[in-house]
């Protein structure tokens, strides 16, 4: 019957155009008793035919095979009437269709102001919907205040879409839009965020040449660089980097520990961290410009300096009596156990699993370790060098028998 009824409108005959008018009149009225649907009396705009049918006991929030309600055809065709009385029924102004639209998106694309209006003070939110897709379209359009209504009503434009991780700003690049790239990036798009394809908006950019937008990007690159490192002038006195000033200045070391104004520094602000890649950091690659390579070798070593009372790096004596060697070889102190480790096993031949004293106490830590130490590589089951400097002589565990040899 609603086809029925449809077909007549579209006729456009002047007779049946009287017959659905009086067809439409008697249902109104409660006098004919067909299976018309809310969809139908708000595709009509007639807002006394929903209400009458309301009445009746319908569903305001039944939907059709795609999801879509009364409310959503109300709020797309500006309807403010049937908008008003089916929300007044009691329909839901957050429904979402199967392609994740709601009622307050399609009345944003619409233009439809006083509805958008009327859905926000029943509590309608764009962030119900898929706001990925929303912004998608907006930049598709090319219409950056949709983009900015969206914005203004709370959804997030940098957030990609469900169905293929495409973002608003992947788009706009795709559009060439560099104004609408710009207004992305204040709002915090990331230019490195791949689709479901693998294409960033970066490599969109270089892709297809827009290099006016790639220059964007260089650009929001950089400052994005310089804010990690950017601290008030007024302030170089008091703020640290990790253990590090502002600045790589250091003041001397001394055996007895660091400075008072240093100790009472690092008590008030954070516990004292045991390793640093402040060479490896963007600070530290900005900050050697100026102080210079060395200084900066200096201050990833300060550790070691302390640990082997000035001498820096710290060097050490590693053996293996697994594997014969018992007088061992002289290397570099690196800064961490794993890397300890990786030393043994590049220079013996096996993979070591823990790091030992010549009293055969186990190595935890890189830092219990100091300049001129010697230490023996040893695994889970294997055997273990005890040096005797009291008798002057030394026990070796050779496949795991003690053999004693004299001085």
């Amino acid at each position: 019957m609603n086809n029925l009824l449809q077909h007549l409108k579209d006729l456009k005959d002047p007779i049946m155009e009287n017959v659905l008018v009086e067809t439409e009149n008697m249902l109104a009225r409660g006098r004919m008793d067909l299976p018309l649907s809310l969809c139908f009396a708000t595709l009509r705009g007639d807002d006394l035919l929903l209400h009458q049918l309301l009445k009746r006991g319908l569903d305001p929030n039944e939907s059709d095979n795609n999801g879509r309600t009364a409310l959503h055809i109300a709020a797309s065709r500006g309807s403010e009437n049937c908008a008003l009385v089916l929300l007044d029924h009691g329909a839901e102004p957050n429904c979402r269709d199967s392609e994740g639209n709601v009622p307050l998106w399609e009345a944003m694309l619409g233009g439809h102001e006083k509805v958008v209006k009327l859905l926000l003070e029943h509590g309608a939110t764009i962030s119900s919907g898929d706001v990925g897709q929303f912004a998608c379209t907006a930049a598709a359009q090319n219409d950056l205040n949709l983009l900015k209504d969206i914005v203004r009503y709370g959804g997030d434009v940098t957030c990609p879409k469900n169905i293929n991780g495409t973002t608003a700003l992947h788009v706009a690049v795709g559009e060439g839009n560099t104004e609408m790239v710009k207004f992305l990036l204040d709002q915090g798009a990331d230019i490195e965020l791949p689709d479901m394809l693998g294409w960033t908006p970066w490599g969109l950019a270089d892709q297809q040449g827009h290099e006016d937008i790639k220059l964007v990007f260089e650009s929001k690159k950089e400052t994005k660089a310089q804010s990690f490192i950017t601290i008030p002038q007024e302030q170089h006195a008091n703020r640290f980097l990790g253990r590090f000033k502002s600045e790589p200045v250091f003041s001397p070391f001394s055996h007895d520990g660091p400075s008072p104004a240093m100790e009472g520094s690092l008590s008030q602000t954070r516990p004292r961290r045991r390793n640093n890649n402040f060479h490896n950091s963007l600070f530290g690659i900005m900050s050697s410009a100026r102080t210079g390579e060395k200084e900066m070798f200096l201050s990833v070593t300060r550790k070691k300096c302390v640990a082997s009372g000035g001498a820096y790096p710290a060097r050490v004596r590693v053996s293996c009596p697994e594997k014969g060697d018992v007088e061992g070889k002289l290397v570099l102190l690196p800064e961490s156990l794993q890397e300890l480790l990786d030393i043994g096993a590049k220079k013996f031949g096996f993979l070591p699993t823990k790091v030992l004293t010549t009293d055969r106490a186990e190595i935890d830590d890189i830092v219990l370790i100091r300049d001129g130490d010697h230490i023996i590589f040893a695994s889970d089951g294997g055997t273990e060098e005890v040096i005797n400097s009291q008798n002057g002589g030394a026990s070796r565990a050779v496949g795991g028998r003690l053999k004693k040899e004299s001085g």
